[in-house]
């Protein structure tokens, strides 16, 4: 099968795409002849970076005001698809606002799914998308079998982000239907969570620190590391379901999928749902006391010692350079 035209579901940050949105046009161009882009909201800022990394065409719903983007989005989709506009793929982060519209959609056209992939690509059977299970340790590929559009979401960091030197891409408008009962809920507020330094999935260099550390009082020492460092602070899974770290600190298989060009994990086994979400790190090393830790299995440099030391004497050793 061929793909002449795939969809690519985008999203910003302000006034820039976001890293995932770049990610999946990189690997779109590789697949497909023409690429779009799909924006919920106003597209005029973003649509620069868009052509500078794939996309051909940008559709754009304009400003939701205070719509909620599932119904919305999903809707003006159908809408454009309808008008003979019809992809061979659309591709969805695996995020909360991606899985949303990506659900939505394949209700009001009937087409099935496949969700938390890595990869994708194009064969004499059809469009086939990668899945890793059983903790990544194995990998499923799956035809879809029926015509398209096929929805397809990826996880972060399937794909790197790469400049194509497109021109800037013109913005079309896509309308949104009347959403009826489905357009009566309304957005009130955002909240966005205050933080300072890179962001955990985006920083060269991630400090992540688990139950090893005995008590939530002592991830003030990764804290301080990360800032040295000038990287971004994680967790396990464990010390975020003991409430010692908000949820956006997670990184593994229901948190964070990070490649940092250095992790360090402080006081972490090494459980599969923790290593998922960070072994594609270009150099891993861990600080644990047990030596038998699966996290060694993986780590690049190992350090066999208490957490409380070993990370007190980096860190001292850090601002002794200045």
């Amino acid at each position: 099968m061929t793909i002449n035209n795939i969809w690519v579901f985008a999203q910003a940050n302000g006034d820039v795409p976001t890293t995932g949105t770049l990610e999946l046009l990189a690997k779109a161009r590789s697949i497909g002849a023409s690429v779009t882009a799909f924006v919920g909201g106003d597209a005029a800022a973003i649509a620069g970076a868009l052509g500078e990394h794939g996309a051909t065409k940008v559709y754009a719903t304009g400003d939701l005001a205070g719509k909620l983007s599932g119904p919305a989005v999903s809707a003006a989709m159908k809408a454009i698809i309808d008008g003979g506009d019809t992809p061979n793929v659309i591709m969805f982060p695996q995020n909360y606002e991606g899985r949303d519209i990506m659900s939505r959609l394949s209700v009001k056209l009937d087409r099935t799914v496949l969700t938390n992939n890595t990869d994708i690509a194009e064969s004499a059977d059809g469009v086939i998308a990668t899945t890793p299970i059983f903790g990544g340790n194995s990998l499923v590929a799956t035809a879809f079998t029926g015509s398209g559009p096929h929805l397809v979401s990826f996880r972060p960091k399937s794909f790197v982000a790469e400049s194509a030197g497109g021109a800037p891409a013109p913005v079309v408008a896509a309308p949104i239907p009347d959403l009826g009962i489905a357009g009566s809920a309304k957005v009130l507020a955002v909240h966005v969570e205050a933080s300072s330094g890179p962001k955990l999935d985006e920083a060269a260099i991630v400090v992540s620190g688990g139950r090893g550390l005995g008590e939530a009082g002592k991830y003030a020492l990764v804290e301080e590391l990360a800032t040295l460092l000038k990287g971004a602070p994680g967790a396990s899974r464990a010390i975020v379901d003991a409430g010692w770290v908000p949820y956006s600190y997670q990184v593994g298989q229901t948190g964070k999928v990070v490649k940092p060009t250095v992790y360090i994990a402080a006081g972490i086994s090494g459980a599969t749902q923790h290593m998922v979400g960070m072994k594609g790190s270009k150099n891993i090393i861990a600080i644990n006391k047990d030596k038998e830790a699966p996290i060694f299995g993986v780590a690049d440099l190992g350090i066999v010692g208490d957490v409380h030391k070993v990370l007190p004497q980096l860190i001292e050793l850090l601002k002794s350079r200045g």
